[in-house]
């Protein structure tokens, strides 16, 4: 069974700790969309010291040195950042080659100038700004839909490659200049891409058809999704989302594999909510509760290094996710974050306007109007981090989880106790009624 591994919440609920925990149990682990926006970090415990991987491009499979990883086509490939990351853990000890990195060439390249007009678009909607990570993501993806966009399989034509980045280059600084912005040196821009050309065409494969070949010979694919559901471009807090199709439905569009595909989706949601830059947050906590949170959790954003905004669990956003993606399971990370406090507020709905709900309205103005609607539960004042089985944990996080698991509609398959890959309850028991065994 091909199981998909999606972002529940606002992103950064610990998805790369999740998949590299599964990777061994697939034969590919491909992404499907975003760009290295997305950090995924994945601690491994190696000579009894901790070693940390920051994944921005990479599927977080890279770490299983006998498993294939695809970048596919639904992402947006920074050529500069795809090299310093296979460098990176090339130095780290990790293989990176053309047998175990594949980068579609249908992916679309982000582009120096896209960076610069991220930053110059950001620049001008001053207190209206979204909140980007001024990587260049948005506007490449418009290049794409543009139909202007280039391709990561242009990179194995250096003649052609030269042509479409001076063409480009010259039409993306006209439109810097009406911005403000600084412009690209197009000499320079051109020889960097016949660099990029000899270091990564040796990786660029046609991954449509490699995936869906490999589905046929009966290989396991573990899907990787970045950023999260309420970031998703069509079901997100629209304008304050990603560009790409997060939720279930880019897992498709953005890999080449069919619907019928993906046989489980499992949702990945912290024991509290976070979200990175603007928008609407109802349960944040501006207080001494919300920024002890963010310590306790080192919620700071692991490709920019922004502090997260925190707040209690939504259980809004959580049905909401299970609705949209499908979820049979969902994945719980960060319950020892919460173990020092004296209890612990869950969001079961909305008062907007006066009027209380269980839905997630469209627009963002309004879930920005958005009162919680909390009920509260007891802490346990006890230490979870590492804790292994369900049973051993205090009485009550066992009913906190119970909770969570009831407003949200889905069981737990995984329950993470701290950030290590040991660290981590495994419900086979919900595993096996979803169709997967883990179990050797």
């Amino acid at each position: 069974m091909n199981l998909a591994i999606i972002g529940a919440q606002w992103g950064d609920e610990g998805k790369g700790k999740i998949v590299d925990m599964l990777a061994p149990h697939f034969d590919v682990v491909t992404r499907y969309q975003g760009g290295h926006n997305a950090g995924h970090t994945v601690i491994i415990r190696q000579g009894g010291a901790d070693q940390k991987f920051v994944l921005h491009l990479i599927p977080s499979g890279i770490t299983h040195a006998a498993k294939t990883c695809v970048i596919g086509n639904g992402v947006v490939v920074d050529p500069r950042a795809l090299i310093a990351e296979m460098a990176e853990l090339r130095g780290k000890g990790v293989e990176v080659t053309p047998r175990n990195l594949k980068v579609s060439n249908r992916a679309h390249l982000i582009l120096p100038y896209h960076v610069a007009l991220d930053r110059a678009i950001e620049a001008g909607r001053g207190g209206n700004a979204v909140g980007t990570t001024m990587r260049g993501i948005g506007p490449a993806y418009e290049d794409k839909m543009a139909r202007r966009g280039l391709m990561v399989g242009e990179l194995t034509d250096p003649a052609r490659l030269s042509e479409r980045l001076r063409a480009n280059t010259r039409q993306a600084n006209r439109l810097l200049a009406m911005l403000g912005g600084e412009p690209i040196d197009e000499d320079r821009l051109v020889e960097e891409g016949s660099q990029w050309c000899q270091l990564l065409a040796p990786h660029i494969e046609d991954t449509t058809y490699y995936l869906n070949q490999a589905m046929r010979d009966g290989q396991r694919i573990l899907i990787e999704g970045a950023q999260a559901t309420m970031l998703d471009i069509d079901h997100g807090t629209y304008p304050f989302v990603t560009s790409s199709s997060s939720s279930v439905g880019g897992a498709c569009t953005g890999t080449g594999l069919p619907p019928s595909a993906v046989g489980l989706v499992i949702g990945v949601i912290k024991a509290y909510t976070t979200r990175v830059g603007g928008g609407p947050f109802p349960t944040e906590l501006n207080d001494e509760t919300g920024e002890a949170i963010r310590a306790r959790g080192q919620e700071f954003g692991a490709s920019t290094g922004r502090p997260r905004r925190t707040g209690w669990f939504d259980a809004v956003i959580a049905r909401y996710s299970v609705m949209i993606n499908g979820l049979g399971a969902l994945a719980l990370t960060k319950l020892d974050v919460l173990d020092e406090l004296d209890e612990i507020r869950v969001c079961t709905g909305y008062r907007i306007n006066g009027q209380v709900t269980d839905r997630v309205p469209f627009d963002a103005e309004s879930l920005s109007a958005a009162e919680p609607v909390c009920e509260t539960l007891p802490g346990w004042k006890s230490p979870t981090r590492g804790i292994r089985r369900f049973n051993d944990l205090p009485s009550r996080a066992q009913d906190y989880l119970r909770r969570l698991s009831e407003l949200s509609g889905a069981p737990f398959a995984f329950i993470s106790t701290g950030p290590e890959r040991s660290e981590t309850i495994v419900d086979h028991d919900v595993l096996r009624a979803c169709g997967l065994s883990l179990e050797e």
